[in-house]
């Protein structure tokens, strides 16, 4: 029995060997959060845990699945993976469906959003290119990798899918910046976005775009239209307290006060139902994630494994971070999940696959001396 049972726990090892037991338990905590709260904010429905949790499964298998390749050879596929995740995002502004526009992909089974793909596939993009030019980036060096940033960022902001082209640019972005780029690159960028601002809300941005803005400036201006996600949103918040309410016995999802309560806006349900407490929780599990994600870049042997584990980790913060905004009112509804606790199953996927990417960094750096 001895001997079948140390045969197992080898055969579990050499399994789980090239996942960072750490980083899996922060994510297990969350994905376990998630379902909980799914469940109370979907009405106790159990169809949605069970669709939420094979999409965890179908995550948890890319994750793994990714952390056995090395890095190397990830850089190598890199071209070919960033390619193959453009002709979807073509594909979708043709046959693609959507509520605002074509963001998705309806392939009978399930909906398919190929925007997700580019959150992974972008950053490992520009740090393949970067991976072989000087640091910090010269122009041309950075022209180009603008280039790669810009192509399918505009091909999402066509869709229209203004919150997921923002995440795509920002996660190009910071491989840029963990290059080495100046701020005043990022500084001019920001100028210019801001010069072409007005021409964008003349011309570019749809009515419930601009409502979205208005609302965020004052939305008590229009309480029950265009304002009443938002302040729903506040007194689910404001209602938590210290403990919460307790779960299941939120009132504002459960009396449908608040609209997407199982998707963009889960997180207000967990803060009206586990409080400051359950808030705080979950946060410093956020937190954890990150700062591993950035410890096992800054371990990183090669510029390739650096720029992509550290672009992904500062990715994830920023979706927590524009969520958590969205939702307290201090940024617009931009229509971004909360990583692992909102439904969704494309969102999950990805952004475990790209977790899966940061633990091969790990798994597979050189030892010194070898």
């Amino acid at each position: 029995m001895n001997v079948i049972l140390r045969w197992l726990l080898d055969l579990l090892l050499r399994f789980i060997r090239t996942l960072d037991l750490p980083l899996l338990a922060a994510l297990g905590a969350l994905m376990a959060i998630g379902l909980a709260v799914l469940y109370s904010a979907g009405g106790q429905s159990t169809s949605l845990v069970v669709a939420q949790g094979a999409r965890f499964g179908v995550g948890l298998a890319a994750m793994w699945g990714l952390s056995r390749l090395p890095p190397t050879q990830l850089r190598n596929w890199t071209p070919l993976i960033f390619g193959a995740s453009l002709l979807p995002l073509v594909a979708v502004l043709v046959v693609g469906e959507g509520r605002h526009g074509a963001h998705w992909i309806n392939l009978g089974v399930f909906y398919f959003q190929p925007s997700e793909l580019l959150k992974l596939s972008l950053p490992m993009m520009v740090a393949w290119y970067l991976n072989t030019r000087p640091l910090p980036p010269r122009l041309g060096t950075v022209l180009v990798a603008g280039a790669l940033v810009g192509v399918p960022t505009g091909l999402i902001l066509l869709q229209p899918d203004f919150g997921t082209a923002m995440l795509v640019g920002i996660s190009g972005a910071f491989v840029l910046y963990l290059a080495g780029l100046s701020w005043w690159w990022f500084g001019a960028a920001f100028a210019g976005v801001a010069a072409v601002a007005p021409v964008a809300w003349f011309w570019l941005l749809r009515p419930y775009q601009k409502d979205r803005i208005l609302t965020f400036l004052d939305p008590e201006s229009d309480p029950l239209g265009a304002g009443w996600n938002i302040i729903q949103s506040k007194i689910a918040i404001g209602g938590g307290g210290m403990t919460g309410k307790g779960w299941g016995e939120g009132t504002q999802a459960h009396l449908n006060y608040i609209p997407e309560h199982t998707t963009d806006f889960i997180f207000a349900v967990l803060s009206e139902e586990f409080g400051w407490i359950g808030v705080v929780v979950t946060l410093a599990l956020y937190l954890f994630v990150v700062g591993r994600c950035l410890w096992i870049a800054a371990s990183a042997r090669d510029g390739y494994s650096r720029l992509v584990a550290g672009a992904l980790g500062l990715a994830f913060c920023v979706y927590v971070v524009v969520n958590g905004g969205m939702i307290a009112g201090l940024l617009p509804v931009v229509g971004v999940p909360m990583p692992l606790l909102s439904y969704g199953g494309t969102s999950a996927v990805s952004l475990l696959a790209g977790l899966g990417v940061v633990m091969a960094v790990r798994a597979h750096r050189p030892v010194h001396g070898h």
